[in-house]
């Protein structure tokens, strides 16, 4: 686990789970599990034990493991009941923790923790793991205090809260509607739950969002999951993005803000009043006490606006009715309370919270998420006061080092070095009034270094990958300074399409109806190749979460550490995942920053412009190690990876790979019985009356009321039945089921489902028919079975006998079998993908392939090189693929592993000849005699058959084989001068290995 000593929770509860989590992971028996309840243990195997994340593509990464477990623990097994129980369980004195402010009973008086999660690394789906965890055992164990069905999840702003939104109800249509089916509770159900809980919690999320708009209004039985930004709580309008000032302020600044009126949040001041206009300020204050709706400026009094203003407390006074809640804060950071001295300074968020939490107790549980859970104080000089419930610290550099964010480098060229000698302004030109009136040289040098250094990116990456558009953001110091920056871009013949304004000026100017466009053009940037350069103040800190920023130009001076992580955060998420080649570069880079040499290759690198006056902070912040720098120097963006594409001759060495979607089946034809053709039975009607006489008769009588009901039963009766309807079912049932025994016996009706008999869906004719006979031939005249009770002649063992036999017969002649369907089978063709990423070093050229190149391992793939090179000399191959285990993920296929587990297999290689394909596995000879190896094969040989029952033309007229291939075999067939071929043949007539025999070693 990561955690610092500036977190004493963290560090504590690290060290307490430090043997457990290893344990976990690899299954065995641990004290954490015996210490929870046994969903939450079902939970936490399910996510994080290995033979479990074998079986999926996606998993928790470490550092949300870890914030989920320590919440747990310190919730569950700790049984925390507010902030200074759970220092005090931790063996830790709450008074002295000199990162943090001192607890409070109000605001500290509930279970409260907050994970510290650097930008990018999926702190919602945290946030979906914990709520799955509360759900489920608040529904197994009702009565438990530490568990709840009722949850609100709050967002900063509206850009945050549009994206918890596409979480859990999905995202946007056509229609206008939102596709719950797309949302990540859904789309990653395997990840978030297991098996026997998904239709129950996929059922409750469905139907328990509750929006903003709805919250006090709509009722939801058995749980809610509201979500809301803070605004809605605390009885505000709704901004659009963040204010465009949202800079935290000093503690001097905000201690005059407390004194003078109550703030909006300390990280939206107000402006300073202007103090030739008091009178007026005081004037419009007295009104607004007056006159609550006042006209607004842009919309006026429209009903839709003052009946919302009417509604605001409802959403909060509802949600204080609860009896237990559990609170989800998004972007923590704007949750604190500022202190100077003896000053605080309670943000409207905090206060909402406080009045949730009233009354509840333990039954509030506040979880907040933040890359920078810290309030800054004082001057130029900033000191950082940490959230004192911090439980887990999963820092940015950690981040970095596990390849989850980008790179971080800071970019060096001699213009930019140019500005400290020069000392060049890096604001913007002010009138003598302050007004702003142009960008400074320094800001012009530096916007021409980053939109340089974007045609870099732009020209390289469109030769690796065309779909990869990178983009630039230039961060101005405010909406005076927006305008100038397109000014520059058209002087410097950008057009209009190239670059995007976001700024609350911009919307403005716009009006709400043409700023949607601009905004869905935003946040669909990472698909389109422009704009290139978006421009925005402070408004896309946060929940701006695209992928493809791989520049920044930050045109304003802040020593903020806030501002530091959340503007490079808004670059931080990866643009390039699940290619290897790609990841074997990274990798590199992040080693060459480690080792503080320049990177020389640009995947998931972002570059800051920087002033050279604030490189020093970046590297305090961050430490050495995890800041690059780059110069003039000329860099292969790419470095040795580069993008093949399919060969113009592809189709001769492609690969059609059927896949069934229905397999052949034989088919019963409707019976159909005529009854007049039937012979009678042997015996004769008037003989067989005679026998109900000997018959013995049962006559029950209820002991209560004395009341009489018939029940017959004959002595020697095959039967026994209560009435004649009663016998005509009997008798369906014997002989229905005399027909599907007599069918299974036979074996060409094997694909009947089991439990159901041949004739089940022809039952009730079959009792019609059975009814008919009886009445019309069964001797040879009319019969009627209700007069005398003469029915229970029927019982009799020779009248049973001989009507099942004449019935039985006629039924099988009558059910015949069709000819066999043909199977339903679609086919797929390896050349659906067009392009693979390969290294100079670690590919091999091939010409019986769809690509001119095929990427082989860079540890460990002389095998597979010497392989395919191989076999590309033979004439008798005709075409040869390596298969990419993530690209050709339809190849893979499901096994069951040795420890019971599902899992998936991809083999190495595809090898056609003129009438066979080979599905090829080469091992090293230690890896020969592994369980899960004979495993892997015995599901590839499943494949291979069951591809080779299709009728030919459906297989390319070929035949399929499975191939495991030891190394040794490889070299020794190839150095005796035989060819690969060969060698597959061979290998095929191998009687596959047997009750744990080892395969063949050639």
């Amino acid at each position: 686990m990561n955690h610092s000593p500036e977190f004493p929770l963290a560090e504590n509860i690290s060290l307490r789970l430090s043997h457990s989590v290893p344990e976990l992971i690899a299954g065995a028996p641990n004290k954490l599990l015996a210490e929870v309840t046994p969903v939450t243990a079902e939970l936490l195997r399910f996510w994080f034990e290995e033979e479990h994340c074998a079986t999926r593509d996606i998993n928790f990464h470490s550092g949300q493991r870890d914030a989920i477990l320590a919440i747990i623990y310190a919730h569950e097994v700790l049984g925390t009941t507010n902030l200074h129980d759970l220092y005090i369980k931790l063996g830790l004195d709450p008074h002295n923790n000199r990162d943090a402010t001192a607890l409070d009973p109000l605001r500290d008086g509930h279970p409260k923790y907050a994970a510290k999660m650097a930008t990018g690394t999926g702190k919602t789906w945290v946030l979906n793991a914990l709520l799955v965890w509360q759900r489920l055992n608040s529904v197994a164990y009702p009565d438990d205090p530490r568990f709840s069905s009722h949850f609100l999840i709050v967002a900063p702003g509206l850009i945050v809260y549009d994206r918890l939104l596409d979480s859990f109800l999905g995202k946007h249509t056509r229609r206008g509607t939102r596709d719950f089916y797309t949302g990540d509770m859904h789309t990653h159900q395997g990840l978030f739950i297991p098996d026997n809980y998904r239709a129950e919690l996929l059922a409750f999320v469905s139907s328990s969002v509750v929006i903003k708009e709805e919250i006090g209004i709509t009722s939801r039985f058995g749980g809610v999951i509201a979500l809301t930004n803070w605004h809605r709580l605390a009885g505000q309008e709704d901004p659009d993005f963040l204010d465009d000032n949202d800079e935290p302020l000093a503690a001097e600044a905000q201690t005059e803000i407390a004194n003078t009126r109550s703030p909006k949040t300390a990280s939206t001041p107000e402006r300073e009043p202007d103090p030739h206009n008091i009178g007026n300020i005081d004037s419009r204050a007295a009104a607004a006490s007056f006159i609550p709706l006042s006209p607004g400026t842009r919309r006026g009094n429209t009903l839709d606006v003052l009946d919302r203003r009417t509604r605001r407390g409802e959403a909060i006074q509802w949600l204080a009715s609860l009896s237990n809640l559990v609170v989800f804060n998004d972007e923590a950071h704007h949750v604190h309370t500022v202190k100077s001295g003896l000053t605080e300074v309670e943000v409207e968020w905090q206060k909402s919270l406080n009045r949730l939490a009233r009354g509840k107790g333990r039954r509030f549980v506040q979880i907040d998420f933040s890359a920078t859970p810290y309030n800054e104080t004082g001057g130029k000089r900033r000191d950082r006061l940490y959230f004192p419930h911090i439980v887990v610290d999963f820092s940015l550099t950690a981040a970095m080092d596990q390849g989850l964010v980008k790179a971080l480098t800071l970019d060096r060229r001699s213009e930019i070095a140019s500005l400290a000698n020069d000392d060049l302004d890096y604001n913007a030109n002010r009138d003598e009034r302050g007004r702003v009136v142009a960008l400074s040289e320094g800001q012009r040098v530096m916007l021409r270094a980053g939109l340089n250094k974007l045609s870099i990116l732009e020209a390289q990456f469109a030769l690796q990958d065309p779909t990869k558009h990178p983009k630039l953001l230039v961060i101005v110091e405010n909406t005076e300074v927006s305008p100038l920056v397109e000014e520059f871009l058209l002087e410097n013949g950008y057009v209009e399409d190239d670059f995007l304004r976001v700024d609350s000026g911009r919307k403005a100017q716009l009006g709400p109806a043409e700023w949607e466009p601009v905004r869905q053009k935003l946040f669909n940037s990472d698909a389109e190749s422009r704009p290139k350069i978006i421009i925005s103040v402070l408004m896309l800190r946060e929940g701006f979460d695209v992928n493809n920023i791989c520049v920044i130009v930050p045109l304003r001076s802040s020593t903020s550490g806030i501002l530091l992580e959340q503007t490079v955060g808004r670059g931080l998420r990866l643009m390039w995942r699940n290619d290897l080649a790609v990841e074997e570069i990274k990798a590199e880079t992040r080693k060459q920053i480690q080792l503080r040499q320049e990177p020389t290759r640009y995947f998931d690198v972002l570059f800051v412009i920087e002033h050279p006056r604030y490189t020093d902070f970046y590297t305090q912040e961050l430490g050495r190690g995890y800041v690059g720098e780059t110069t003039d120097a000329p860099a292969r963006v790419t470095g040795d990876v580069h993008q093949i594409r399919l060969r113009e001759d592809y189709a001769a060495y492609d690969f059609a790979i059927p896949f069934i979607l229905r397999e052949s089946e034989e088919e019963l034809k409707t019976p159909s019985l005529s009854i007049a053709d039937l012979t009678p039975i042997r015996y004769p009607l008037p003989q067989l009356l005679t026998q109900i006489k000997n018959t013995d008769v049962f006559v029950s009588h209820d002991l209560l009321v004395g009341t009489q009901y018939g029940g017959y039963a004959v002595s020697g009766a095959q039967m026994n039945a209560s009435g004649y309807n009663d016998y005509l079912a009997k008798l369906t049932n014997r002989l229905c089921g005399t027909i599907d025994r007599t069918f299974t016996k036979d074996g060409f009706l094997r694909q009947t489902p089991s439990g159901q008999t041949v004739l089940q869906l022809f039952r009730p004719t079959v009792v019609s028919w059975v009814d008919h006979y009886i009445r019309k031939s069964m001797f040879g005249s009319p019969f009627d079975p209700l007069i005398d009770d003469r029915w229970r002649i029927l019982l009799l063992d020779p009248v049973v006998d001989d009507l099942s036999r004449i019935l039985v017969s006629a039924l099988l002649e009558q059910l015949h079998t069709v000819p066999p369907t043909e199977p339903e089978v679609t086919h797929r063709y390896v050349s659906e993908i067009q392009t693979l990423s390969v290294r100079e070093s670690s590919r091999v050229a091939v010409t019986k392939c769809i690509f001119p190149f095929l990427p082989i391992s860079a540890v460990g793939g002389g095998l597979e090189r010497f392989f395919l090179e191989w076999a590309d000399l033979d004439v008798q191959v005709e075409a040869l693929l390596k298969i990419h285990e993530y690209k050709h993920g339809f190849l893979r296929r499901p096994y069951l592993r040795a420890d019971g587990m599902p899992a998936h297999y991809s083999p190495d290689f595809l090898v056609r000849t003129a009438d066979r394909i080979y599905v090829v596995e080469t091992k090293a000879q230690s890896s020969m005699t592994e369980e899960n190896v004979r495993r892997k094969a015995e599901a590839a040989r499943t494949w291979c058959e069951q591809t080779n029952r299709l009728p030919p033309h459906l297989r390319g007229n070929r035949e399929w084989s499975y191939v495991m291939l030891a190394e040794p075999a490889v070299r020794s067939w190839a150095s005796r001068g035989g060819l690969a071929s060969e060698l597959l043949q061979h290998s095929r007539l191998l009687p596959p290995p047997l009750n744990g025999d080892n395969p063949p070693l050639f």
